[in-house]
């Protein structure tokens, strides 16, 4: 009896090893490394095998990493400057400069490297009374002087000018605020972009909500209203779901990594005012997106995604072809990732209307048509094992190669193992 079952229990794994093989084996090919573009990439990575220590910014060349900064324990936002320098968000843990709050504490805030010493300088931070959802993710230079900030521990958007606050806007102006803001994950204000003079496009991740921000006149359009016909509370998850580093394509049209819902996903606003998916990318090279974290469309056309928990960089055409890729060690967690000049203001659109003419008249980027082309490429999601590795990604760093078919095998084989010990415990 013990050696009948011992038989199936052998030949039932060949045979699951047999039917994966295949997929292993095309997975396995798709994995074959392609260098990123001639020209430097630069990254903020939030950790190497935590979300809390042991980031750096740095500049991925030549297949490897050109040069890198680590004096803090975590980075996010890079912004590679015209004089040469990069700008970066970073976070310290256990510091004792924490006035008001108890020591230690973390500071956050943003620094200036010199990627020909590694040396930072012209530095920004302040207090905050924990290190977890409370770090300062975005900074970008202003044309007429100032850093604009977005901060997530006191949910604000701020410009800095000569090491003071100059200008701030505070989410509680729209959204309910709790008793103690500062002491739970409110809203999570990830990214600000200023898109026009006075006028900046602001990610809200936990309202799964974009806004438009006028300096004078506060909120002016909120991408993914709440779907009950609300203002304040919840976009409709289906839509953005904790998303991060939107950029604006120009009027009616942003790029965003869509988080949660592990895509990149490009929005055209609708003749109703709505905003709708009408570019839809899942994954590439053979790997489905595993929270992406940012996305930007460069002006050759191509888009550049940062796939955070797949510790890697792709470069992606419209069709969602890869041209290119890094990996870093699958225990990195990249934030974002920028090109020299950094995130631009505008790009070309994919997925244009048919509201344009056959003849060719009219204009394809009109954002009051109507979008009707959704490419979804990459990967389909595998119904109930790729949220369970997305799951134990998020909590284990596993090696890039694992995959929903390593998952698989791995159940069954404790499932008639489980089986096998049972029978054996029964005799």
């Amino acid at each position: 009896m013990e050696r009948r079952f011992t038989l199936t229990l052998a030949l039932a794994l060949l045979l699951v090893v047999a039917a994966l093989g295949p997929a292993l084996a095309a997975g396995q090919a798709a994995n074959v490394p392609a260098p990123l573009a001639d020209d430097p990439v630069f990254v903020g990575v939030q950790g190497v095998g935590s979300y809390t220590s042991d980031g750096f910014s740095g500049e991925v060349a030549d297949r490897g990493v050109a040069w890198r900064e680590a004096s803090a324990d975590t980075y996010f936002d890079v912004t590679p400057l015209a004089n040469g320098t990069v700008l970066t968000t970073f976070t310290v843990n256990e510091v004792n400069d924490c006035d008001p709050y108890e020591a230690p504490c973390s500071r956050t805030g943003f620094r200036f490297v010199d990627p020909d010493t590694t040396r930072t300088f012209g530095e920004w931070s302040m207090p905050v009374r924990t290190h977890t959802n409370s770090e300062i993710h975005d900074a970008e230079p202003l044309p007429g002087g100032g850093i604009l900030v977005a901060d997530m521990d006191r949910e604000r958007v701020l410009i800095v000018r000569n090491g003071s606050v100059a200008w701030s806007w505070n989410a509680s102006d729209r959204y309910d605020a709790p008793k103690h803001p500062t002491q739970t994950d409110w809203l999570h204000i990830n990214d600000v972009d200023r898109i026009a003079e006075g006028r900046y496009l602001v990610s809200v991740r936990n309202a799964n909500q974009l806004l438009i921000l006028d300096r004078e006149d506060g909120v002016v359009e909120v991408i993914n209203e709440d779907p009950d016909g609300g203002d304040q509370i919840r976009g409709d998850p289906s839509i953005l779901h904790r998303q991060h580093n939107p950029q604006w394509l120009g009027d009616g049209a942003v790029l965003v990594a869509d988080s949660e819902n592990h895509r990149v996903v490009e929005l055209h606003r609708r003749a109703d005012g709505s905003w709708t998916p009408a570019w839809v990318l899942t994954g590439a090279g053979g790997t489905t997106f595993n929270w992406p974290r940012d996305a930007d469309r460069l002006a050759d056309g191509t888009t550049i995604v940062t796939d955070t928990r797949n510790a890697r960089v792709v470069v992606v055409d419209e069709e969602g072809d890869l041209l290119a890729r890094h990996r870093f060690d699958y225990r990195t967690l990249p934030y974002e990732a920028d090109v020299a000049g950094g995130e631009p203001i505008g790009g070309p659109r994919y997925a244009v209307s048919t509201a344009t003419p056959a003849d060719g008249t009219g204009d394809p980027t009109d954002a009051t048509a109507t979008p009707v082309s959704l490419r979804d490429r990459g990967p389909r999601a595998v119904p109930v094992l790729t949220p369970a590795l997305r799951l134990l990604t998020a909590v284990v760093r596993l090696p890039r190669w694992v995959t929903e078919g390593h998952l698989l095998v791995a159940m069954l084989a404790l499932v008639l193992g489980g089986a096998a010990f049972v029978v054996r415990l029964r005799r």
